[in-house]
């Protein structure tokens, strides 16, 4: 995936300014930068969430995303795309289970094929046992893994974690680390924005700054190069 002069803006106010980023298959990146530095905008731009000014995407095959926008192109691109934002985004009033049943049932899954990979995707995020609770009865830790389970049930190709870490400690957070670890190893590219300093020193992968409204550096096996 190729994030091709991405320009946004908020009214006349630009935010972003002639990003380019060419991410291969497999690799596992983190964005990191100031408070507002605009990372999280360009993460909704990814999936269109947000309208960038200018920019396009361009996939693997060389197909301009958005040159080339479609329903049926762009269904088959969020197939392949999963975001797990800061607030998780989870249904309080239904069980675990459920919760991940959804991300599966609004793509119209079939019913056979939903019962199969649902308990799957929990016992590989060590939750199976929890399939029955309701998410308010889980702790934080608990809550992101569903979020890691409602992403992988989909099995898609590119995972994007908005502060996977933001709240936790550090034993847990290198928990979700270990996780993500194992899916790139898996074949799935990561993409993390974060600003917690201690995963990306620990796992020097390659690293995006963002700075002034620009990619200030791009490092592979990098460390935070950021002030505090």
């Amino acid at each position: 995936m190729k994030i091709d002069k991405v320009t946004l803006a908020f009214w006349n106010k630009v935010v972003l300014r002639n990003i380019n980023i060419d991410i291969k298959s497999w690799e596992f990146v983190f964005f990191i930068g100031h408070s507002w530095s605009w990372k999280t905008s360009l993460i909704r731009s990814i999936i269109w969430d947000f309208k960038p000014r200018n920019w396009d995407i361009v996939l693997d095959n060389n197909l301009a995303l958005y040159k080339n926008l479609n329903e049926r192109v762009l269904e088959e691109y969020r197939r392949n795309i999963w975001v797990i934002f800061q607030d998780y985004k989870l249904l309080e009033s239904k069980k675990v289970y459920e919760n991940v049943a959804f991300a599966m049932e609004v793509c119209w899954y079939k019913d056979e094929v939903i019962a199969k990979k649902v308990p799957e995707v929990l016992e590989q995020v060590w939750l199976l046992i929890k399939k029955d609770k309701f998410v308010q009865e889980l702790s934080g830790w608990e809550k992101q893994r569903i979020s890691i389970a409602r992403a992988l049930v989909r099995d898609p190709d590119i995972l994007i974690w908005d502060e996977p870490t933001w709240n936790l400690d550090p034993e847990t957070a290198a928990g979700i680390m270990d996780i993500f670890e194992s899916l790139n190893k898996q074949g799935k590219t990561i993409l993390i924005a974060t600003h917690d300093k201690n995963i990306v020193n620990k796992h020097k992968k390659r690293v995006i700054t963002f700075k002034d409204k620009e990619i200030f550096s791009d490092v592979e096996k990098w460390t935070y190069n950021i002030d505090a």
